[in-house]
């Protein structure tokens, strides 16, 4: 009898870019046999297209969600609570998108938790939109993070796979204990790629890929000039690299 299989998908940080999302919502539903496609925050914020976005996640009945940071800026603004302590540079911004976020998301936007643990197949899995203090606050980023510091972090915690994102570059680190995943970002990337990964459950194991797919950027990238989107220039420089609106 052979085992059963269960694929999964994980994407991370889509940061208010539709048509990244778009590209990578479709390779996942044209590849057939994926069965839940699991979405660790900071869907909004940086890109523009805050209902765009979550008018496709949550239009589904196959994602599973936990909230990031930017979800959680935004809310404290419209909650009438002011700045999110720590994003106070990006306050302007998060402000911009507060003021043309959808209020019908609110409700689900509010819902949203800090993390989820699930089972199958064998196989713990904790997703998070980053790895949380004690306090139930984030973690600063580690820039130079390793299977070995993780294991560290999450010393006797049950999981066998911790899938997590905030930190934008790809991280995929297996050890004797668990395997880490972070797919990197879907909407931030200083090419025209959106990334996301694929996660194959069996027999207690998890398989991990990571997939990188070309789309084309230029109506989004221009998009912020047409828009003009707070703090444009610093989120070109810092999250779409040397790509220019007028490619």
């Amino acid at each position: 009898m052979r085992p059963k299989t269960m694929k999964i998908a994980i994407i991370t940080d889509v940061h208010g870019n539709y048509p990244a999302l778009q590209t990578a919502i479709s390779q996942i539903d044209h590849a057939g046999d994926i069965e839940r496609i699991y979405c660790l925050g900071d869907m909004i914020g940086i890109g523009p297209d805050t209902n765009e976005v979550l008018e496709l996640l949550t239009a589904r009945n196959d994602v599973s969600f936990v909230t990031g940071n930017h979800e959680l800026a935004v809310l404290h603004i419209l909650d009438g609570n002011g700045c999110l302590e720590g994003h106070e540079s990006a306050f302007e911004h998060h402000k911009w998108i507060a003021d043309r976020l959808d209020s019908r998301f609110l409700p689900f936007l509010r819902a949203l938790p800090l993390q989820q643990t699930m089972r199958m197949e064998g196989v713990t899995m904790l997703l998070t939109h980053y790895h949380l203090q004690a306090d139930g606050r984030y973690r600063m980023i580690d820039p130079d993070p390793s299977g070995e510091k993780l294991d560290s972090l999450y010393d006797a915690a049950p999981y066998k796979l911790v899938c997590f994102g905030h930190h934008h570059p790809l991280h995929h680190f297996r050890t004797n204990e668990r395997t880490y995943l972070n797919p990197g970002a879907l909407g931030c990337n200083d090419k025209p790629l959106t990334r996301y990964g694929i996660v194959t459950v069996v027999s207690g194991e998890a398989v991990v890929e990571v997939k990188e797919v070309e789309y084309d950027n230029r109506a989004f990238l221009r998009s912020y000039y047409k828009l003009d989107v707070p703090d444009k220039e610093f989120i070109f420089k810092v999250f779409h690299g040397i790509q220019r609106a007028d490619r």
